[in-house]
């Protein structure tokens, strides 16, 4: 009887502890998987509500409530000018919609100074940033870049012309003027279908800039250079003529040789006075 009485007994030792360690490593494991809940909440990054457009965009498309969506957006990377509710992008009080300036991607955030405001026309006023202007610059195949331009891109300007008068006149070709945008090629600022041979390119430049293109065209030909898709070089100034083009020199005439220094001394003869030569002594 004792010795099942000792039997139980170790038995539910046994139980106890195994119990015991059981419940000491669920608890472990417990703690363990808090811990990685806490460490997951601070690399959670907080996020904010912005409109996205729900399909590609073009130049001069009215905007639909259907062409937007919102989405859970990090705070961090929010863009400038980015919209957070319906109600800022077609405001209760009117039914006139949006135009889209600039193309916008599937997916994209919808910017501000990607669209007009409700009802407000999307012409070329609306495409010049402050203290800008408008030029337009007459083109041709050979100085439009063969019907390869399109608004947005931006430009290198050449100017080719005769310097001085007479026989000493040169025909030069000079750069202008560099990287500036193009906001319409012919009556056209929005996106182009394939290769078109423009008779205009306007440009957004300064005021300064207007006074230097309009007096460079009125006295010469400009030719357009398409400076590539993120190319943030700076050009250095270029000048180019004939004779540089093809590599001859400027001759240069000799010194001509010192006259020689003659030395006289004058006498009187009678009434007259007389030059006589003689040697220069310094």
């Amino acid at each position: 009887m004792r010795m099942i009485f000792g039997l139980v007994l170790l038995v539910g030792i046994a139980l106890a502890g195994g119990a015991v360690y059981l419940a000491k490593d669920q608890i472990g494991q417990y703690k363990n998987a808090i811990a990685r809940a806490e460490a997951a909440k601070q690399k959670i990054v907080p996020t904010q509500t912005v409109y996205v457009v729900t399909r590609s965009l073009k130049y001069g498309e009215k905007l639909e409530k259907e062409d937007v969506r919102p989405v859970e957006f990090p705070v961090t990377a929010i863009p400038e000018g980015t919209f957070g509710d319906e109600k800022s992008i077609f405001p209760e009080n009117t039914e006139e919609r949006r135009v889209v300036l600039r193309p916008i991607e599937k997916n994209e955030a919808l910017l501000a100074v990607k669209v007009t405001l409700p009802g407000e026309d999307a012409g070329l006023t609306s495409r010049l940033e402050r203290g800008m202007r408008a030029f337009a610059i007459k083109v041709d195949v050979s100085s439009g870049v063969s019907g390869f331009l399109r608004p947005g891109d931006r430009v290198d300007v050449y100017w080719t012309g005769g310097v001085g008068g007479g026989q000493t006149r040169t025909e030069v070709t000079k750069l202008i003027e560099t990287g500036i945008q193009l906001i319409a090629v012919d009556q056209r600022a929005g996106d182009l279908e394939g290769a078109q041979i423009a008779r205009t390119v306007t440009v957004a430049v300064d005021p300064n800039q207007v006074a230097a293109l309009a007096q460079a065209q009125s006295t010469g030909r400009l030719s357009l250079a398409l400076v590539g898709v993120g190319d943030d070089s700076v050009s250095p100034p270029i000048e180019m003529n004939q004779r540089s083009l093809l590599g001859i020199e400027e001759k240069v005439a000799a010194p001509a040789a010192p006259a020689e220094k003659v030395c006289t001394i004058r006498t009187r003869k009678g009434a007259e006075v007389v030059e006589l030569p003689i040697p220069c002594t310094n």
